[in-house]
Formats: structure tokens, sequence, C-alpha cells
């Protein structure tokens, strides 16, 4: 039977709790990947606590943004610790998306669309003239000219995205039950989101919030 896929969101700088949030997350239940971001990536010990951990779905977060030669040496400069999957904002542009790709390797390059932090409003705001979802197609589109592996967008927009993009489709904004949206605005359930036709969903605070392993039953009860 095919597993669930589950990319914990592991949010914090501490190291010790980091190494807990591995622990109490395995299962046999799930496929679990461990996603990383600027937070920890930019922290003192997190590159090298990334360099030494073996035999883990890595996902580094970096959420590269900016001119082509730079997000290519970026990558470059993160090559020794062989990331599984690594975050480029769609929103850099084509040229930036293609020579990422051809320097990206082993590692599956994945394209942000808008985040899920931002409705239509927040988008008006900053001065983009279409809304949520035609930005999101139109991007998704670039991302997949740009032979992209994965693309990040709300569980909302899958259904949209999946008719222009064909490979991986990994979704934040992750919400089982009736929990606090915190910064999260475009937002679904695990089931929901699955059904929409996501294939990896980050899950971060619902899961290492509190009782982890409790948080983990919770999580494969609500799929089942």
């Amino acid at each position: 039977m095919k597993k669930n896929k589950i990319f914990v969101a592991c949010d914090t700088v501490n190291i010790s709790k980091i190494k807990e949030i591995i622990k109490k997350t395995q299962t046999s239940k799930l496929k679990i990947g461990y996603k990383f971001g600027l937070e920890f990536l930019n922290s003192k010990n997190g590159r090298n606590f990334l360099s030494n951990l073996k035999n883990k779905i890595i996902f580094a977060d970096l959420k590269l943004h900016d001119i082509p030669n730079t997000c290519v040496s970026a990558i470059k400069a993160i090559k020794d610790l062989k990331v599984n999957y690594l975050t480029i904002h769609i929103s850099s542009g084509f040229h930036a998306l293609k020579a990422a790709k051809k320097v990206a390797g082993k590692t599956k390059l994945i394209g942000v669309t808008i985040l899920t932090s931002l409705d239509d409003k927040a988008l008006r705001k900053i001065g983009f003239k279409m809304n949520v979802k035609k930005l999101v197609l139109h991007q998704a589109r670039l991302a997949s000219q740009a032979k992209l592996d994965a693309i990040v967008c709300s569980a909302k927009e899958v259904k949209l995205v999946r008719k222009v993009f064909k490979k991986e489709i990994i979704t934040p904004g992750i919400r089982i039950g009736k929990k606090n949206n915190n910064d999260q605005k475009r937002i679904l359930t695990p089931k929901q989101a699955y059904k929409n036709g996501s294939d990896w969903l980050v899950v971060g605070r619902p899961l290492t919030k509190g009782n982890i392993k409790k948080n983990i039953q919770t999580l494969i009860d609500h799929l089942n």
C-alpha cells in the first residue's frame, strides 16, 4: 500500500528539539522527510547538523529569490549537504529557474508559488493585478517550462496546478482539525489536501508542538 508522504517542518534552531522531532516522528505508517528553513540553515549549528544527518529525506527550504548568478552560486555553496529537495521562488524569473535547475544535479528543485500566508487582498497591496489562483497557475506553467522537479502551492490550488504541472506537488498550510491558523491564510486538512492531489504535505506546528508522538498518531488516525 502506498504511504502518505509528510515533510515535518523543523522550525527551530534548538538541536536537541530537532533530534527529539526526528526520533518521535519515526513511523512505518507514513513516509517522512524533514524540512529545514532559513531559521535553521542560517543558525550556527544548523549546517553542521545537516552535514551529519544520514538516511533521511532532507528538504532545504531556502526559498532562493535572486538573480540567476546568485541562485546558481547559492546552490553550489550547499552541494556538500547533499539535500534531496531545495526551494526557489518562481518569481525569481525563468532564466534564474533554468540556471538553477542546470546546476542542481541530484537535488530536486522546487518552485515556490504564492506563499500560503498571502491572499488576494495581500497580493493587491504588493501590487499584483492577478488574484492568487490566476497567478499560481501562471507560475506553475513557468515551473513546467523550466523543467523544475516539484512545486509548492496551497492545497486549495493543487487541482488547478495539476492541469499544467505533472511532477511532484508539495503543500504547506496544513491544519489537523480545528486548530489555530497562525499566520496561514489558504489552509486545508491533510485528508482534503491528499484528495485534491497533493504528493507531499508540509506539517509543522500541528505535529511538533506539544506531544509529538500523540500528534503523529492523530494525523495517522485522521488519514484512515
